[in-house]
């Protein structure tokens, strides 16, 4: 199957720059939980009755999952279709852009998964996580990374300048971080932010994260990962047409 030789492609050039691409997102989830966590916890009354950093960690797993699946699907997929021409290339042979784009979404899917259990393996040494429920984050995060990376590719799609990703980071990616729940309960917003939030991904898979890692397991989660799954039904055929029209002239 072509999508699965296109994703063996891309896991052949993973296999040589594994280190770097984890440590950049090991270290900077870290920096924020042990600023957040242990600096600014020292300040904060304990939320829901778990301490900041108890609060803040399972939130750090969504959100590393969330960048490293955006990032793949934004500056990488950029990256293959307009500098590399990798795509174009792999046009030539019986593939569709079809095949292109499963294979870069499941790529960057793994890598969401990959990312998110290395700060869960982080936040488990450091004694944040409550609950065996935590096991089974992992597999949940393949929701949200294939949700994220729609969301990532459908703008590369429209994206004719690299510079222009600064736009989808800053107006998109970060307010979504900050007002996901991460760092406060979004009960604390008023009413109408609350509503909003539901519009968020990272909302949704905060709190699955977080009820996981404390063992607060509920029929709710099956709402919050449907509303992720429906996110993804819909951007799938957008995301093939967009890339359709930049690589079939």
């Amino acid at each position: 199957m072509a999508m699965l030789k296109i994703f063996a492609r891309h896991l052949a050039v993973f296999r040589k720059i594994w280190f770097g691409n984890i440590m950049f997102n090991f270290i900077e989830p870290l920096l924020y939980l042990t600023a957040m966590g242990y600096g600014l916890g020292a300040f904060v009354r304990d939320i829901d009755g778990l301490s900041y950093i108890q609060y803040i960690a399972p939130g750090m797993v969504a959100s590393s999952s969330m960048f490293a699946a955006s990032f793949e699907c934004t500056y990488g997929s950029f990256i293959r279709l307009h500098y590399q021409k990798t795509f174009q290339a792999m046009l030539v042979g019986p593939v569709t852009v079809r095949d292109i784009v499963a294979a870069d979404i499941l790529y960057a899917t793994f890598k969401s998964m990959l990312f998110g259990l290395v700060i869960l393996s982080v936040i488990t040494v450091l004694g944040q996580v409550q609950s065996w429920w935590a096991v089974i984050i992992p597999l949940f995060l393949v929701i949200p990374g294939l949700t994220f990376s729609l969301l990532a590719i459908c703008y590369t799609g429209i994206t004719d300048n690299i510079d222009k990703f600064n736009y989808y980071v800053t107006l998109f990616l970060t307010p979504s971080y900050l007002f996901s729940g991460v760092f406060f309960p979004i009960k604390s917003m008023p009413g109408w932010a609350q509503v909003l939030a539901w519009f968020n991904p990272i909302y949704h898979s905060v709190e699955v994260c977080r009820a996981m890692a404390l063992g607060n397991i509920n029929p709710g989660l099956l709402v919050h990962a449907g509303v992720l799954l429906a996110i993804a039904v819909i951007l799938t055929p957008l995301a093939v047409r967009l890339l359709t029209k930049r690589l079939i002239v």
